[in-house]
């Protein structure tokens, strides 16, 4: 997997992914202490609604800049999204209201829904080659796993020789870090499309996605992840701290499980999609997720006991695996359904299409789990993904479509 590291534009350009990253990291740590000091017992309250302002700027942000932004040189977009971010992570230590945290997380969310997709996009013209390409994948997949795993020990150790606003400071070096590594990169020379009104720029990856079936399979398996991931990342502390009532580091342990399993398969994949297509491979996925759902329900009506604790730490390893088999493949799907002129708009509204997805599953995942119990709750979210699974594999039974039939379809 590493062989693709000695091109060195990707080199240089993954690096300030893993910088950008570690910033991206120590800015959530950070982020949490700050609310806590503003609001001490309501801090959940102030970090759900910068979660929610998060996910509403990545779903209407991204399509829009996009569309703003298509004729501009991708060096300058992304360079400008970065110093953005720097700004407002150096501005975030000197706030004294809530509110104030909610304006500038708005403005960094809308820089990142800047640079991510137009980053995304980038890829695919630096790496033509298919199995590099998927290679490529499988480390960015790894790399944001690691990330999770690993930045909030970063963040441990350094909080135990600095105050907490000193973490703003390691989020600033890595943005500006990023900035750097991609301005003192060559890129390649980006296509621009001819210029077309405002609203088809707009609509372009939408009418993209609407016209392809393979994407619009791809919508539905955004469901899918959404629907398990909600539960992780909403649930797993109630689990394990109230149901099991175990102690603060099993969540931890729990969530490290999670990222184990979906490194492991992004390690694996380039070979396995040699072998199998893309579509057997997320499908597979797609029924993963609602089983691990169902067996979770089945593990908290029992009463907690280390057997089912180890239940548990197993479907969280399956969950992650099986969301690593559906979203690393899923930007070679992107790749071949679009062209050099509308690959940035396409990357975009995945991008927006797909945190659509949690804004629906997070809240759900929180409303029922208190109203009706994490067992009731699994099994809802099961039921969902089910039914969206049952949508993937009925909009995508054909092969994949060729990308000179696509491109003839979007310019009718």
């Amino acid at each position: 997997m590493l062989e693709v590291l000695r091109n060195r534009t990707y080199r240089r350009l993954f690096s300030a992914q893993i910088v950008a990253l570690i910033g991206t990291g120590l800015l959530t740590v950070a982020l949490g202490l700050l609310a806590f000091d503003l609001a001490g017992g309501d801090a959940g309250i102030v970090l759900g609604i910068a979660l929610t302002i998060k996910m509403l700027a990545y779903v209407g942000i991204a399509p829009v800049i996009s569309a703003l932004t298509a004729h501009l040189p991708r060096k300058m977009l992304l360079v400008s999204a970065d110093v953005l971010r720097a700004i407002v992570a150096l501005s975030l230590p000197f706030v004294t209201e809530a509110w104030q945290i909610y304006v500038l997380i708005f403005v960094l969310q809308a820089a990142s829904a800047t640079f991510t997709p137009a980053f995304q996009a980038l890829i695919p013209a630096v790496l033509p080659d298919e199995s590099e390409y998927t290679r490529a994948l499988s480390l960015s997949r790894l790399a944001y796993d690691l990330e999770s795993l690993l930045s909030p020990i970063l963040a441990a150790a350094l909080l135990t020789v600095i105050s907490y606003h000193s973490l703003f400071v390691g989020t600033v070096v890595g943005f500006v870090g990023s900035a750097l590594l991609v301005l003192t990169t060559t890129l390649p020379t980006h296509r621009v499309a001819t210029p077309t009104p405002f609203l088809d720029r707009l609509t372009r990856g939408v009418r993209v996605f609407w016209r392809t079936p393979e994407l619009r399979a791809l919508l539905a398996m955004n469901m899918v992840v959404a629907t398990s991931t909600g539960m992780v990342i909403v649930n797993t502390v109630v689990l394990v701290q109230s149901h099991f009532g175990r102690a603060q580091s099993d969540f931890a342990l729990a969530l490290a499980c999670y990222g184990f399993g979906s490194m492991l398969v992004a390690l694996a994949l380039p070979r396995v999609l040699e072998r199998f297509d893309d579509r057997n491979v997320m499908l597979l996925g797609c029924a993963v997720l609602p089983v691990g759902l169902l067996s979770l329900a089945g593990i908290v009506v029992a009463p907690a006991t280390p057997l089912t604790w180890s239940g548990l730490l197993v479907i969280w390893f399956v969950l992650g695996a099986a969301t690593s088999s559906i979203l690393t493949p899923s930007a070679r799907l992107l790749r071949r359904s679009s062209d050099e002129t509308n690959r940035p708009a396409v990357f975009a509204a995945q991008f927006s299409l797909s945190h659509a997805c949690f804004i629906v599953t997070y809240p759900l995942a929180g409303i029922l789990g208190a109203v009706l119990g994490l067992a009731p709750t699994a099994g809802v979210l099961a039921g969902i993904g089910i039914l969206a699974g049952i949508i993937a594999l009925r909009t995508w039974s054909a092969p994949t479509t060729p990308l000179a039939q696509v491109e003839s379809t979007v310019a009718a």
